[in-house]
Protein backbone atom coordinates (compact mmCIF):
# COMPACT_ATOMS: atom_id res chain seq x y z
CA UNK A 1 0.00 0.00 0.00
CA UNK A 2 1.41 3.38 -0.99
CA UNK A 3 2.10 6.22 1.42
CA UNK A 4 -0.81 8.25 0.01
CA UNK A 5 -3.20 5.32 0.54
CA UNK A 6 -1.95 4.85 4.11
CA UNK A 7 -2.39 8.55 4.81
CA UNK A 8 -5.94 8.50 3.39
CA UNK A 9 -6.78 5.42 5.41
CA UNK A 10 -5.50 7.05 8.58
CA UNK A 11 -7.59 10.18 7.94
CA UNK A 12 -10.81 8.34 7.10
CA UNK A 13 -10.60 5.35 9.42
CA UNK A 14 -7.89 6.28 11.92
CA UNK A 15 -10.25 6.30 14.90
CA UNK A 16 -13.75 5.24 15.85
CA UNK A 17 -15.05 8.78 15.40
CA UNK A 18 -13.45 9.16 11.97
CA UNK A 19 -14.79 5.78 10.89
CA UNK A 20 -18.36 6.62 11.95
CA UNK A 21 -18.15 10.03 10.28
CA UNK A 22 -16.82 8.48 7.06
CA UNK A 23 -19.62 5.90 6.99
CA UNK A 24 -22.23 8.60 7.65
CA UNK A 25 -20.87 10.76 4.82
CA UNK A 26 -20.82 7.81 2.43
CA UNK A 27 -24.44 7.09 3.34
CA UNK A 28 -25.44 10.71 2.64
CA UNK A 29 -23.63 10.60 -0.69
CA UNK A 30 -25.40 7.38 -1.60
CA UNK A 31 -28.80 8.91 -0.84
CA UNK A 32 -28.44 12.41 -2.28
CA UNK A 33 -25.67 12.25 -4.90
CA UNK A 34 -27.68 10.31 -7.57
CA UNK A 35 -30.55 12.81 -7.37
CA UNK A 36 -28.11 15.74 -7.49
CA UNK A 37 -26.32 14.35 -10.53
CA UNK A 38 -29.64 13.66 -12.25
CA UNK A 39 -30.76 17.27 -11.67
CA UNK A 40 -27.43 18.99 -12.39
CA UNK A 41 -26.11 16.84 -15.25
CA UNK A 42 -28.29 14.17 -16.83
CA UNK A 43 -31.64 16.01 -16.95
CA UNK A 44 -30.08 19.47 -17.31
CA UNK A 45 -30.52 21.82 -20.25
CA UNK A 46 -27.08 23.06 -21.25
CA UNK A 47 -27.21 25.29 -24.28
CA UNK A 48 -29.61 27.63 -26.01
CA UNK A 49 -33.12 26.71 -24.99
CA UNK A 50 -36.33 28.47 -24.11
CA UNK A 51 -37.57 28.69 -20.51
CA UNK A 52 -40.40 26.34 -21.45
CA UNK A 53 -37.93 23.73 -22.69
CA UNK A 54 -36.00 24.02 -19.43
CA UNK A 55 -39.14 23.46 -17.38
CA UNK A 56 -40.08 20.47 -19.52
CA UNK A 57 -36.65 18.87 -19.05
CA UNK A 58 -37.07 18.98 -15.28
CA UNK A 59 -33.36 19.42 -14.53
CA UNK A 60 -31.07 22.36 -14.06
CA UNK A 61 -31.45 25.12 -16.61
CA UNK A 62 -27.86 26.01 -17.42
CA UNK A 63 -29.26 27.60 -20.57
CA UNK A 64 -29.97 30.60 -18.31
CA UNK A 65 -26.22 31.10 -17.93
CA UNK A 66 -25.78 30.75 -21.68
CA UNK A 67 -28.50 33.35 -22.24
CA UNK A 68 -27.52 35.89 -19.55
CA UNK A 69 -23.80 35.34 -18.94
CA UNK A 70 -22.78 38.67 -20.49
CA UNK A 71 -25.13 40.58 -18.20
CA UNK A 72 -23.95 38.55 -15.20
CA UNK A 73 -20.26 39.00 -15.98
CA UNK A 74 -20.24 42.61 -17.21
CA UNK A 75 -23.37 44.22 -15.81
CA UNK A 76 -24.68 47.24 -17.71
CA UNK A 77 -21.44 47.92 -19.57
CA UNK A 78 -22.28 48.67 -23.25
CA UNK A 79 -22.79 45.37 -25.06
CA UNK A 80 -20.63 46.14 -28.08
CA UNK A 81 -17.76 47.32 -25.84
CA UNK A 82 -17.64 44.37 -23.45
CA UNK A 83 -14.33 43.20 -24.88
CA UNK A 84 -12.80 46.07 -22.90
CA UNK A 85 -13.78 44.90 -19.39
CA UNK A 86 -12.86 41.34 -20.40
CA UNK A 87 -9.38 42.48 -21.44
CA UNK A 88 -9.07 44.65 -18.33
CA UNK A 89 -10.07 41.71 -16.13
CA UNK A 90 -7.52 39.39 -17.77
CA UNK A 91 -4.84 42.08 -17.43
CA UNK A 92 -5.63 42.51 -13.73
CA UNK A 93 -5.49 38.77 -13.11
CA UNK A 94 -2.18 38.55 -15.03
CA UNK A 95 -0.70 41.37 -12.92
CA UNK A 96 -1.82 39.69 -9.70
CA UNK A 97 -0.35 36.35 -10.79
CA UNK A 98 2.91 38.04 -11.78
CA UNK A 99 3.13 39.76 -8.42
CA UNK A 100 2.34 36.53 -6.57
CA UNK A 101 5.00 34.54 -8.42
CA UNK A 102 7.87 36.20 -6.48
CA UNK A 103 10.03 35.93 -9.62
CA UNK A 104 10.32 39.67 -10.11
CA UNK A 105 11.89 42.35 -7.96
CA UNK A 106 9.72 44.85 -6.15
CA UNK A 107 10.71 47.63 -8.58
CA UNK A 108 9.47 45.58 -11.55
CA UNK A 109 6.27 44.67 -9.70
CA UNK A 110 5.56 48.30 -8.74
CA UNK A 111 6.34 49.66 -12.21
CA UNK A 112 4.30 46.93 -13.90
CA UNK A 113 1.46 47.42 -11.44
CA UNK A 114 1.28 51.18 -12.05
CA UNK A 115 1.38 50.67 -15.82
CA UNK A 116 -1.27 47.96 -15.52
CA UNK A 117 -3.56 50.15 -13.41
CA UNK A 118 -3.28 52.94 -15.98
CA UNK A 119 -4.04 50.50 -18.80
CA UNK A 120 -7.08 49.11 -16.93
CA UNK A 121 -8.45 52.62 -16.33
CA UNK A 122 -7.97 53.56 -19.98
CA UNK A 123 -9.69 50.37 -21.13
CA UNK A 124 -12.63 50.69 -18.77
CA UNK A 125 -13.19 54.44 -18.88
CA UNK A 126 -12.15 55.22 -22.45
CA UNK A 127 -12.28 58.73 -23.81
CA UNK A 128 -8.77 58.37 -25.29
CA UNK A 129 -7.05 56.34 -28.03
CA UNK A 130 -10.30 56.12 -29.96
CA UNK A 131 -12.17 54.35 -27.16
CA UNK A 132 -15.65 55.57 -26.35
CA UNK A 133 -16.20 57.07 -22.90
CA UNK A 134 -18.03 54.79 -20.44
CA UNK A 135 -18.93 56.31 -17.03
CA UNK A 136 -18.17 54.32 -13.92
CA UNK A 137 -21.85 53.90 -13.06
CA UNK A 138 -22.05 51.49 -16.04
CA UNK A 139 -19.15 49.36 -14.81
CA UNK A 140 -20.26 46.13 -13.22
CA UNK A 141 -20.16 42.38 -12.91
CA UNK A 142 -17.05 40.33 -12.26
CA UNK A 143 -14.54 43.01 -13.35
CA UNK A 144 -15.93 45.48 -10.81
CA UNK A 145 -15.79 42.87 -8.04
CA UNK A 146 -12.17 42.02 -8.87
CA UNK A 147 -11.16 45.69 -9.20
CA UNK A 148 -12.63 46.56 -5.80
CA UNK A 149 -11.04 43.56 -4.09
CA UNK A 150 -7.59 43.98 -5.64
CA UNK A 151 -7.61 47.77 -5.31
CA UNK A 152 -8.85 47.60 -1.73
CA UNK A 153 -6.19 45.14 -0.56
CA UNK A 154 -3.35 46.93 -2.39
CA UNK A 155 -4.38 50.28 -0.98
CA UNK A 156 -4.89 48.85 2.50
CA UNK A 157 -1.46 47.24 2.88
CA UNK A 158 0.75 50.34 3.25
CA UNK A 159 -1.84 52.03 5.47
CA UNK A 160 -2.18 48.89 7.60
CA UNK A 161 1.60 48.62 8.08
CA UNK A 162 1.71 52.26 9.17
CA UNK A 163 -1.18 51.75 11.59
CA UNK A 164 0.38 48.59 13.04
CA UNK A 165 3.70 50.33 13.60
CA UNK A 166 1.95 53.42 14.94
CA UNK A 167 -0.03 51.40 17.45
CA UNK A 168 3.24 50.09 18.89
CA UNK A 169 4.88 53.51 18.82
CA UNK A 170 6.33 55.02 22.00
CA UNK A 171 4.84 58.41 21.04
CA UNK A 172 1.48 58.66 22.78
CA UNK A 173 -0.13 60.95 20.20
CA UNK A 174 0.67 58.69 17.26
CA UNK A 175 -0.32 55.59 19.19
CA UNK A 176 -3.59 57.20 20.26
CA UNK A 177 -4.52 58.27 16.71
CA UNK A 178 -3.85 54.77 15.38
CA UNK A 179 -5.80 53.11 18.20
CA UNK A 180 -8.80 55.42 17.73
CA UNK A 181 -8.86 54.86 13.95
CA UNK A 182 -8.53 51.07 14.20
CA UNK A 183 -11.11 50.65 16.95
CA UNK A 184 -13.62 53.04 15.39
CA UNK A 185 -13.46 51.38 11.97
CA UNK A 186 -13.50 47.86 13.40
CA UNK A 187 -16.42 48.79 15.62
CA UNK A 188 -18.84 49.43 12.73
CA UNK A 189 -19.97 47.17 9.87
CA UNK A 190 -18.72 47.71 6.33
CA UNK A 191 -22.23 48.68 5.23
CA UNK A 192 -22.16 51.77 7.46
CA UNK A 193 -18.73 52.77 6.14
CA UNK A 194 -20.00 52.43 2.57
CA UNK A 195 -23.06 54.52 3.38
CA UNK A 196 -20.90 57.18 5.00
CA UNK A 197 -18.59 57.33 1.99
CA UNK A 198 -21.42 57.29 -0.56
CA UNK A 199 -24.02 59.58 1.01
CA UNK A 200 -22.51 61.55 3.88
CA UNK A 201 -19.13 62.64 2.50
CA UNK A 202 -20.65 64.44 -0.55
CA UNK A 203 -22.71 66.57 1.86
CA UNK A 204 -19.53 68.01 3.39
CA UNK A 205 -17.82 68.75 0.07
CA UNK A 206 -18.17 72.03 -1.83
CA UNK A 207 -20.89 72.01 -4.43
CA UNK A 208 -18.52 71.90 -7.41
CA UNK A 209 -16.31 69.20 -5.93
CA UNK A 210 -17.69 65.76 -6.67
CA UNK A 211 -15.99 62.42 -6.00
CA UNK A 212 -16.89 59.47 -8.21
CA UNK A 213 -19.15 56.89 -6.52
CA UNK A 214 -16.81 54.04 -7.42
CA UNK A 215 -13.83 55.90 -5.98
CA UNK A 216 -15.75 56.61 -2.77
CA UNK A 217 -16.62 52.93 -2.39
CA UNK A 218 -13.00 51.94 -3.05
CA UNK A 219 -11.77 54.36 -0.40
CA UNK A 220 -14.28 53.01 2.11
CA UNK A 221 -13.24 49.41 1.41
CA UNK A 222 -9.56 50.37 1.66
CA UNK A 223 -9.96 52.10 5.04
CA UNK A 224 -12.11 49.29 6.41
CA UNK A 225 -9.65 46.62 5.27
CA UNK A 226 -6.67 48.57 6.58
CA UNK A 227 -8.05 48.54 10.12
CA UNK A 228 -8.38 44.75 10.15
CA UNK A 229 -5.09 44.18 8.35
CA UNK A 230 -3.34 46.41 10.87
CA UNK A 231 -4.38 44.13 13.71
CA UNK A 232 -3.23 41.03 11.80
CA UNK A 233 0.14 42.65 11.11
CA UNK A 234 0.41 43.85 14.72
CA UNK A 235 -0.02 40.24 15.82
CA UNK A 236 2.84 39.30 13.51
CA UNK A 237 4.98 42.13 14.90
CA UNK A 238 4.45 40.88 18.44
CA UNK A 239 5.47 37.37 17.38
CA UNK A 240 8.85 38.52 16.01
CA UNK A 241 11.55 37.77 18.62
CA UNK A 242 12.86 40.88 20.37
CA UNK A 243 16.40 39.79 19.59
CA UNK A 244 15.85 40.60 15.89
CA UNK A 245 15.29 44.27 16.64
CA UNK A 246 18.11 44.37 19.18
CA UNK A 247 20.51 42.82 16.69
CA UNK A 248 19.52 45.36 14.05
CA UNK A 249 20.13 48.22 16.46
CA UNK A 250 23.51 46.72 17.39
CA UNK A 251 24.43 46.85 13.70
CA UNK A 252 23.62 50.57 13.64
CA UNK A 253 20.34 50.41 11.75
CA UNK A 254 17.84 53.18 12.42
CA UNK A 255 14.17 52.79 13.36
CA UNK A 256 12.80 52.76 9.82
CA UNK A 257 15.53 50.48 8.51
CA UNK A 258 14.95 48.08 11.38
CA UNK A 259 11.19 48.17 10.97
CA UNK A 260 10.90 47.95 7.19
CA UNK A 261 13.86 45.69 6.44
CA UNK A 262 13.99 43.39 9.46
CA UNK A 263 10.82 43.36 11.57
CA UNK A 264 7.94 43.97 9.12
CA UNK A 265 8.96 41.26 6.57
CA UNK A 266 9.10 38.67 9.35
CA UNK A 267 5.79 39.90 10.76
CA UNK A 268 4.13 39.60 7.36
CA UNK A 269 5.44 36.05 6.99
CA UNK A 270 4.02 35.10 10.38
CA UNK A 271 0.69 36.78 9.62
CA UNK A 272 0.11 35.12 6.22
CA UNK A 273 -2.83 32.94 7.42
CA UNK A 274 -4.62 35.94 8.96
CA UNK A 275 -3.92 38.12 5.92
CA UNK A 276 -5.23 35.43 3.55
CA UNK A 277 -8.38 35.10 5.63
CA UNK A 278 -8.94 38.86 5.46
CA UNK A 279 -8.36 38.88 1.69
CA UNK A 280 -10.97 36.16 1.23
CA UNK A 281 -13.41 38.07 3.41
CA UNK A 282 -12.76 41.28 1.49
CA UNK A 283 -13.40 39.60 -1.87
CA UNK A 284 -16.78 38.36 -0.63
CA UNK A 285 -17.63 41.65 1.09
CA UNK A 286 -17.43 43.50 -2.23
CA UNK A 287 -20.97 42.24 -2.80
CA UNK A 288 -22.11 44.89 -0.30
CA UNK A 289 -21.40 47.70 -2.77
CA UNK A 290 -24.70 46.84 -4.45
CA UNK A 291 -26.37 48.62 -1.53
CA UNK A 292 -24.85 51.93 -2.65
CA UNK A 293 -25.79 51.47 -6.31
CA UNK A 294 -22.72 49.76 -7.78
CA UNK A 295 -23.45 46.75 -9.96
CA UNK A 296 -21.16 44.07 -8.59
CA UNK A 297 -21.26 40.42 -9.63
CA UNK A 298 -24.12 39.52 -7.28
CA UNK A 299 -26.26 42.53 -8.19
CA UNK A 300 -25.67 41.88 -11.91
CA UNK A 301 -27.03 38.37 -11.37
CA UNK A 302 -30.10 39.80 -9.66
CA UNK A 303 -30.63 42.12 -12.62
CA UNK A 304 -30.34 39.17 -15.01
CA UNK A 305 -33.01 37.38 -12.99
CA UNK A 306 -35.27 40.40 -13.41
CA UNK A 307 -36.35 38.98 -16.76
CA UNK A 308 -39.78 37.43 -15.98
CA UNK A 309 -39.18 34.53 -18.36
CA UNK A 310 -36.04 33.40 -16.51
CA UNK A 311 -36.90 34.42 -12.96
CA UNK A 312 -37.69 30.87 -11.85
CA UNK A 313 -34.10 29.75 -12.52
CA UNK A 314 -32.47 31.79 -9.79
CA UNK A 315 -30.84 28.71 -8.25
CA UNK A 316 -28.77 28.10 -11.37
CA UNK A 317 -27.74 31.75 -11.51
CA UNK A 318 -26.62 31.88 -7.89
CA UNK A 319 -24.81 28.54 -8.19
CA UNK A 320 -22.85 29.96 -11.13
CA UNK A 321 -21.92 33.04 -9.11
CA UNK A 322 -21.03 30.88 -6.11
CA UNK A 323 -18.63 28.86 -8.26
CA UNK A 324 -16.91 32.07 -9.36
CA UNK A 325 -16.51 33.18 -5.75
CA UNK A 326 -15.22 29.74 -4.77
CA UNK A 327 -12.69 29.77 -7.62
CA UNK A 328 -11.20 33.13 -6.64
CA UNK A 329 -11.25 32.42 -2.90
CA UNK A 330 -9.71 28.98 -3.44
CA UNK A 331 -6.86 30.61 -5.36
CA UNK A 332 -6.18 32.98 -2.44
CA UNK A 333 -6.24 30.10 0.03
CA UNK A 334 -4.00 27.87 -2.11
CA UNK A 335 -1.54 30.68 -2.78
CA UNK A 336 -1.27 31.55 0.92
CA UNK A 337 -0.41 27.93 1.79
CA UNK A 338 2.14 27.77 -1.03
CA UNK A 339 3.68 31.06 0.07
CA UNK A 340 3.93 29.82 3.65
CA UNK A 341 5.76 26.67 2.58
CA UNK A 342 8.08 28.59 0.27
CA UNK A 343 9.02 31.19 2.89
CA UNK A 344 9.37 28.55 5.60
CA UNK A 345 11.86 26.64 3.46
CA UNK A 346 13.94 29.81 3.04
CA UNK A 347 14.23 30.49 6.77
Amino acid sequence: MTAAALSLRARLFGSVGNTLLTIAMLGLFAVYLPALLRWAVFDATWWAASPAACRAAGGACWAFIHEKFRLVLFGRYPFEEQWRPLLALLLTIALVLAGCSLRFGWRVVVAGGLAGILAVIVLMRGGVLGLGYVPTDLWGGLPLTVFLAVGGIIGAFPLAIGLALGRRSELGVIRGICVVFIEMVRGVPLVSVLFMASFMIPLFLPGKLQVDALLRALIAITLFSAAYLAEAIRGGLQAVPAGQEQAAKALGLGYWQTSLLIVVPQALRLAIPSIANLCIGLFKDTSLVGIVGLTDLLLATKQALGDPQWRSFSLEGYLFVALLYVAFCSFISHYSRTLERRLRSNV
